[in-house]
């Protein structure tokens, strides 16, 4: 009774069972996600991959880090692939590339494959996520992917216990700090009292830090202010907690060999290519003093005519109209009569300004002696026509909102705003599925 798992990169991983072999999660791009690049360094060896022969592939859900069209092209399109995701479009979207079995999830319906039994399990954010418990020759695995677990379905998990091992996502990713870095707080020292009472619960005999397996761009501030949590101190603090549970690091492309008795090496994946060192890990840096966003936008290439015109059109009438079709959040800050003022950074530093009156669900474009701001978003043109034309997530977006001080009443009520009330978050993001996918499709049937 054995079971053969790998790592692909990030929560990608291959489980094989006698002659059965599922993939979930397969991404095999170096970058992925348009900015995440893999950590530690990996090349794929995409001649081998369109080789290999899948008895299924699992994707837990629609993120572009977990479900990417260019990764799922290099399989063969008879592969049975199973989504889980509440809307359609994903699965058409799969079809239109030519699968021709593309089946939905359903929390707690498991999927027979050989000798696995796969069930998704109910994540915390059940609208957008799920997790996998992964069953064969009488061994439990858990993988809660980039998830988390709410109470209700911790105790179904807790049935499952102990678990012969937990696939965790280990690092606490701060998306929405570095959006607002002079007002972040630092990252605390220990883990999540959470991560530690769920696992004490589940009573892994093994336990892989998972799903961040990327850093940003080289040159990213982001390197050192995004990833709070180290791989030695996630093992330390986890094995400290819980004696007998060993922590287990796979980088990408290695494979082990799990029984009754415990865990082994096993052969690599040959199509994952090991690029210098691998054993690296992360490095938080509390008060990482980030780069002027005109400095960051000069990292990326000027647009040309017709993506620039698109990205004047947006601001000049586009923005206002996705505002006024959206429904404001209760409690929004944008509630009374704010002023907001929107930087946009080309290829050369030089920011355009452009400010807006913004009341409840109103918006209308305003002079710049309109009176005092209070509220600032500031992002390269790059990224934003990147987020109107390719699928652009906002954590690529390298935005800045409220990185200054404002007039003392302004101050007070910025403290019980969410910074994803802006409203340039809001345009591009709110109610927007499937983009990256979506640009992905195109540029695959241009090829072809």
């Amino acid at each position: 009774m054995t079971l053969k798992i790998s790592r692909i990169l990030h929560a990608g991983y291959v489980f094989e069972c006698d002659d059965t072999r599922i993939a979930f999660d397969p991404i095999v791009e170096n970058p992925f996600s348009r900015n995440c690049h893999a950590f530690p360094e990996v090349r794929f060896d995409h001649g081998q991959i369109r080789k290999l022969r899948f008895d299924a592939v699992f994707i837990s859900h629609f993120h572009d880090d977990h479900c990417s069209l260019e990764s799922l092209d290099l399989l063969d399109r008879h592969t049975p692939i199973h989504i889980y995701c509440l809307f359609e479009e994903l699965f058409d979207m799969v079809r239109e590339l030519g699968f021709v079995n593309v089946q939905p999830l359903a929390v707690d319906r498991p999927v027979h494959v050989g000798p696995f039994v796969v069930t998704p399990r109910a994540a915390l954010d059940a609208e957008v996520d799920s997790m996998f418990q992964v069953a064969a020759e009488g061994l439990n695995v858990l993988n809660v992917v980039d998830s988390w677990i709410d109470p209700e379905g911790l105790g179904t998990l807790a049935r499952h216990a102990p678990w012969d091992m937990v696939l965790w996502p280990f690092q606490t990713m701060r998306e929405i700090e570095v959006l607002s870095p002079s007002r972040a707080m630092p990252a605390p020292d220990a883990l999540p009292a959470d991560w530690i009472e769920q696992l004490a619960v589940l009573r892994p005999r093994y336990v892989v830090p998972s799903s961040c397996q990327f850093l940003q761009e080289p040159w990213s501030w982001y390197n050192q202010a995004f990833f709070p949590i180290s791989y030695r101190q996630f093992g330390q603090q986890v094995e400290a907690a819980l004696p007998g549970v060993e922590v287990v690091r796979l980088n990408p492309g290695v494979s082990v060999v799990l029984d009754r008795e415990g865990l082994r090496p096993a052969a690599p994946l040959p199509w994952v290519l090991p690029v210098g060192e691998q054993d690296v890990d992360y490095r938080y840096v509390p008060h990482a003093a980030p780069p002027a966003t005109a400095d960051i936008a000069q990292r990326f290439p000027a647009l040309d005519e017709a993506q620039a015109a698109q990205v004047r059109d947006y601001l000049a009438g586009g923005l206002q109209d996705k505002y006024r079709d959206m429904e404001l959040p209760e409690d929004s800050f944008f509630e009374k009569p704010r002023v907001w003022q929107l930087t946009v950074y080309d290829h050369t530093g030089a920011g355009t300004r452009q400010r807006y009156r913004i009341e409840g669900d109103a918006i209308a474009l305003a002079p710049g002696d309109s009176g005092p701001v209070s509220w600032t978003t500031e992002v390269p043109v790059a990224k934003l026509y990147g987020a109107l034309a390719l699928g652009e997530s906002l954590t690529s977006m390298y935005m800045r909102i409220n990185d200054t001080v404002f007039d003392a009443g302004t101050e007070h009520d910025l403290q019980s705003a969410d910074l994803v009330d802006d409203p340039l978050i809001r345009c591009l993001f709110n109610d927007a599925f499937g983009a990256y996918q979506a640009a992905q499709l195109r540029r695959l049937k241009e090829r072809t």
